[in-house]
């Protein structure tokens, strides 16, 4: 992504936000006032360009862009582990590349998704996923959103997402909407 298109909506942060470089995974704080320009939102995360550059700004901080916060996810009382596995999946699709318009699971990056329980009741979500590149700077950026957006979803005491690179990612494990999307269908 080279900036912004006519496409991206321009904005002022209200106040200091927490960002991240793309593709470094730098951690920054970005002053309020700062002018830019969203260029991507989605999964409740916003990729802005600033002054040439590109940040990742997290959901929790949408306020500062002037836009909602996600809201709360909801569980029923007596969900199933499979109820909560459906639930991992669809926090996992909103996981994605700042620099790609498709998420983590579209592009075949997740390779397996187990649950246990602790002595509590609690839940334990074990996560094994990899980068479409092994040098990807962003890579530890999309692993904590991953383990922070499955640590939402009630009654997962912990994520423990890893990283794998057995088997090594190639495009054929993308999905037919991810190719249409990356123009390689």
């Amino acid at each position: 992504m080279s900036g912004f298109s006519l496409n991206s909506e321009p904005f002022t942060l209200d106040r200091d936000c927490e960002a991240v470089m793309v593709p470094q995974g730098e951690p920054v704080t970005l002053p309020a006032g700062q002018t830019g320009y969203i260029t991507q939102a989605l999964g409740g995360s916003f990729t802005v360009y600033v002054e040439g550059n590109l940040f990742r700004i997290a959901g929790k901080d949408a306020d500062a862009l002037g836009k909602p916060e996600p809201p709360a996810l909801e569980l029923p009382e007596d969900a199933s582990d499979e109820d909560v596995e459906v639930l991992i999946w669809q926090q996992l699709r909103t996981v994605f590349d700042p620099e790609i318009p498709v998420n983590v699971v579209e592009l075949g990056l997740v390779y397996d998704v187990s649950i246990d329980h602790q002595d509590d009741g609690q839940r334990v979500v074990s996560v094994k996923m990899t980068l479409t590149a092994p040098g990807c700077g962003m890579g530890e950026v999309l692993i904590d959103d991953a383990r922070t957006k499955i640590e939402m979803i009630p009654t997962v005491a912990k994520a423990d997402v890893d990283l794998v690179f057995d088997p090594p990612w190639n495009q054929l494990m993308m999905s037919d909407v991810a190719k249409l999307e990356t123009g390689m269908l």
